[in-house]
């Protein structure tokens, strides 16, 4: 993963515009069933803000480009569950993932309209919570009062603890915010933390009766 964020942050380092798409991008392809996945989305959005103590990127529109993204992408997998209703669940590519659907569809039992908020905090569910809540029958103004402050709090939680870790560098152990070792270290820092949410992640899907690594394609 190291190979992928550096070439990635030294360029969009220098190139404002893209870094806000990329973050919009990630939070976006995140929230969409499957592709979220498998996507680090979260971990490109904490790498990214790596960048806003330094200068390069302004930490509202890193705010914002999340925040938009994650509600352009839950909207968008809410809507298509809403439009198609259970048979979306029983469709190719969610029934080649039917663990995963059915750990959403139990999620939302359990937790009911809490769910939607929940779930924005729970990988690999959380691609898959938005567009089950849809196929489910939730109304759209109960999705949506729930969905919203979910993002509001979630994008501070991804881009914040980035900021503050990057500004505590420089400020107490005289690291600069600029230099190419200063962002390697970070990348690397970030890909650590990475893997261990990973591995958590990992071994509760085993623990749970699996998940989308242990998903087989139905014959």
């Amino acid at each position: 993963m190291t190979t992928f964020l550096d070439p990635l942050i030294s360029f969009v380092s220098v190139h404002a515009w893209l870094a806000y798409l990329t973050l919009f991008l990630a939070a976006l392809l995140e929230a969409v069933p499957v592709v979220g996945s498998v996507i680090p989305g979260s971990t490109i959005i904490l790498a990214l803000s790596a960048l806003v103590p330094g200068g390069e990127l302004m930490l509202q529109w890193v705010l914002l480009a999340a925040a938009t993204g994650a509600v352009l992408g839950d909207g968008s997998a809410y809507w298509i569950g809403h439009r198609q209703q259970r048979k979306i669940l029983n469709t190719w590519p969610l029934t080649n993932y039917p663990r995963v659907v059915e750990q959403s569809e139990a999620f939302f039992h359990r937790f009911g309209t809490w769910a939607v908020f929940f779930a924005r905090f729970v990988p690999p569910i959380r691609a898959f919570v938005p567009v089950t809540a849809g196929a489910l029958g939730m109304a759209p103004a109960k999705f949506y009062a729930v969905n919203i402050p979910a993002i509001l709090v979630w994008a501070p939680a991804h881009v914040l603890p980035g900021v503050l870790a990057v500004s505590a560098l420089h400020e107490y152990a005289g690291l600069p915010h600029h230099g190419h070792l200063f962002k390697h270290m970070w990348i690397l820092t970030v890909t650590a933390v990475a893997i261990v949410v990973g591995a958590a992640a990992w071994i509760y899907r085993r623990r749970n009766g699996g998940g989308v690594a242990e998903a087989k394609p139905r014959a």
